[in-house]
């Protein structure tokens, strides 16, 4: 691309000039589509600046600001050491962040970001590319996928259009803007690098477009968008050793931005799918073994009864190779699919059983919670709930693979503001122990803090860190 820069107006009229007479209409078409990127203006000079005038006033700037914090030199005991010193720890400060977000409708004002760009914020301001400021209402968030929906009141906004989903491809000249070190509208450029990057693992969503566009801290939440100006992702990740760009940033595509930000403005959380099997890769030795043509799919070692992969006949030995048209290449891509799509959905299955391809239609149940919660905003008869006040807590759901194994429960959701949600607890904390005892479910939860009348040390799991909190 950059060779293809240097030749400048001239070269690119050359080219086009020698390209033409053996081009067909459709050829020349979709070769100027791709072009629209960059154009000859006035002045003789190739640029994008005409694009980059529709999509830079999309895109805004957030900044949050949180509870006050000591310094990171306390490490995981900050909060433990914060109560102990009667609300502060000495030398703490107002704890502020910097990200970026997308317009996606202006109408509503609704603005697109990252979930870690606004987390723990108890306060969020958007600035716009025109410089007007505004402080913006949480409509929700999913930690899972990384996203978070915002809404402003204001008008004369301008939005991004939303790429098809399918139309990315490797090679794909895209664009990033954002605010990296609080530097408003930035502009880099690169190609999609890479697609269906899957670098957070664990309990999380992760499909990334991988892009070699320069992506620096105050970036996330940012565009991702093609030579059309299209949202093809929302900037979110870099891979780096010194916190800078390296040329290896991640975006959350379309697919999954469709899915969770209709959840999001509809019931402010997202309800993900499941059909009840259990999955596996296919490596070389299970190829050979079962006489599979190729390693892609997802293999399924078992299937739970009663569930709606047993009511369509799915059996273990299967190998899904397609979901809903689109190709299941591991059993990454199949399970994210089906978590993102919304329960009661009917969708199609593709698979192979005994060198047949078939193909079923399936319902999609919601993933489900234990059902036995303990909500300790109705608990008043019993004190030490006092001290969660705000918090859901519940069993650690049984289809849940976390790092420090199934022993122990769960936030299932806590009340933004409320005295949980002031003591650090978060929606998805996994409560390990209380006061040094350990936990094993819902009952020794409620056994030990129903023994003593806090405060509460607590030993929490936070997307595979430990981190200590008290309760009191």
């Amino acid at each position: 691309m950059r060779k293809l820069l240097l030749g400048g107006a001239a070269g690119l009229a050359v080219l086009g000039a020698t390209l033409a007479p053996n081009f067909t209409a459709d050829a020349q078409s979709r070769f100027s589509s791709q072009s629209e990127a960059m154009t000859v203006d006035s002045r003789g000079i190739l640029t994008m600046a005409p694009l980059l005038e529709r999509v830079t006033p999309a895109v805004v700037s957030i900044d949050t600001v949180g509870k006050a914090r000591p310094a990171s030199r306390y490490g995981d005991n900050e909060d433990l050491l914060e109560r102990f010193f009667g609300g502060r720890v000495p030398n703490a400060q107002p704890r502020n962040g910097l990200g970026s977000g997308v317009i996606v409708d202006a109408r509503k004002g609704l603005i697109l970001t990252n979930n870690h760009v606004i987390d723990n914020s108890e306060k969020i301001n958007v600035t716009l590319n025109d410089k007007r400021q505004f402080e913006a209402e949480l409509v929700g968030s999913d930690p899972k996928t990384d996203l978070a929906l915002l809404k402003i009141d204001a008008r004369n906004l301008t939005a991004l259009k939303l790429a098809d989903a399918r139309s990315t491809r490797v090679g794909d000249y895209v664009i990033a803007v954002g605010n990296p070190f609080g530097l408003s509208s930035t502009v880099t450029s690169g190609i999609v690098s890479a697609l269906g990057r899957d670098t957070r693992g664990g309990d999380n969503y992760s499909d990334y477009i991988q892009t070699d566009a320069s992506i620096n801290p105050g970036n996330s939440g940012g565009a991702l968008v093609n030579s059309r100006g299209e949202l093809i992702g929302i900037n979110t990740a870099i891979v780096s050793r010194s916190g800078g760009n390296n040329g290896i940033g991640f975006a959350v595509p379309v697919r999954i931005i469709e899915n969770v930000m209709g959840q999001l403005e509809t019931t402010g959380e997202v309800k993900r799918g499941r059909i009840g099997v259990v999955i596996q890769n296919i490596t070389p030795e299970l190829r050979e073994a079962m006489n599979l043509k190729s390693l892609d799919g997802a293999l399924i070692s078992d299937v739970s009864e009663d569930t709606p992969a047993d009511k369509a006949g799915l059996k273990a030995g299967d190998v899904v190779i397609a979901f809903n048209g689109e190709d299941v290449l591991d059993s990454s891509d199949l399970r994210n699919a089906v978590g993102l799509v919304q329960p009661g959905t009917r969708a199609d299955i593709t698979f192979l059983r005994d060198g047949s391809r078939r193909t079923i239609r399936i319902e999609i149940a919601e993933i489900e919670e234990d059902r036995e919660v303990l909500d300790t905003s109705v608990a008043e008869d019993i004190p030490s709930m006092e001290s969660f006040d705000g918090a859901t807590i519940s069993n650690i759901p049984s289809d849940m693979e976390l790092r420090g194994g199934d022993d122990g429960v769960m936030v299932a959701s806590v009340e933004r503001g409320s005295k949980a949600w002031r003591a650090g607890l978060r929606r998805s904390d996994v409560i390990r122990s209380v006061n040094g005892e350990d936990i094993d479910d819902l009952d020794s939860f409620e056994d030990v803090i129903m023994s003593d009348d806090g405060p509460y040390a607590l030993s929490v799991e936070r997307d595979g860190r430990n981190l200590f909190l008290a309760v009191k």
